[in-house]
């Protein structure tokens, strides 16, 4: 679970990150950057296009996990704002697939450590 402090919960925050960060997008996620002054708070999207609301919050608690042991790891920034964004694909997705795409888009954005 992501510390409170890390959670991204303003609809100004993600439409910073989506709008006018970079972005880099695979089969089954795309992940937005956007660098600011604050402390790193990542947000999920997981759009009814993924599937019903059991499919869609498994996969949101994926992404999650992922990105919780990735901030352990300490590979992600310490500062800006993530936005991780799920397409259709990730309802079917293997965890090894998310989880290589989401390196992959943290990677191509900047957001890496």
């Amino acid at each position: 679970m992501l510390a409170r402090e890390q959670r991204m919960r303003r609809g100004d925050d993600f439409a910073v990150a989506v709008r006018s960060g970079r972005r880099a997008g695979s089969r089954t996620l795309v992940c937005h950057w956007a660098d600011a002054e604050d402390p790193l708070r990542v947000g999920f999207v997981v759009s009814k296009a993924v599937g019903p609301a059991v499919t869609r919050n498994r996969v949101k608690r994926r992404l999650r996990h992922e990105v919780a042991l990735l901030l352990a790891d300490h590979a992600l920034r310490e500062q800006g704002l993530l936005v991780v964004r799920a397409l259709p694909a990730a309802a079917g997705a293997e965890l090894a697939d998310l989880r290589s795409d989401l390196v992959r888009g943290i990677r191509r954005t900047g957001a890496a450590a």
